[in-house]
């Protein structure tokens, strides 16, 4: 009986959650896109640079 009254629960807080949340403008999604993208960009360089550094001195 408790399991089901901790699943209960938990979907209660799920629905406020969802309750809270909103879609985000077009300008926003842009933002974090952008943001996105040159975080992979700068993650994928450093990991190249250090493949070539590994490669240079072994």
């Amino acid at each position: 009986m408790e399991s089901l009254t901790k699943t209960k629960s938990f979907l209660i807080k799920c629905r406020r959650v969802w309750h809270t949340l909103k879609k985000p403008t077009r300008k926003e999604f842009e933002q974090i896109a952008k943001v996105s993208a040159i975080g992979i960009v700068i993650l994928g360089a450093l990991g190249f640079i250090l493949s070539m550094a590994m490669k240079a001195f072994v």
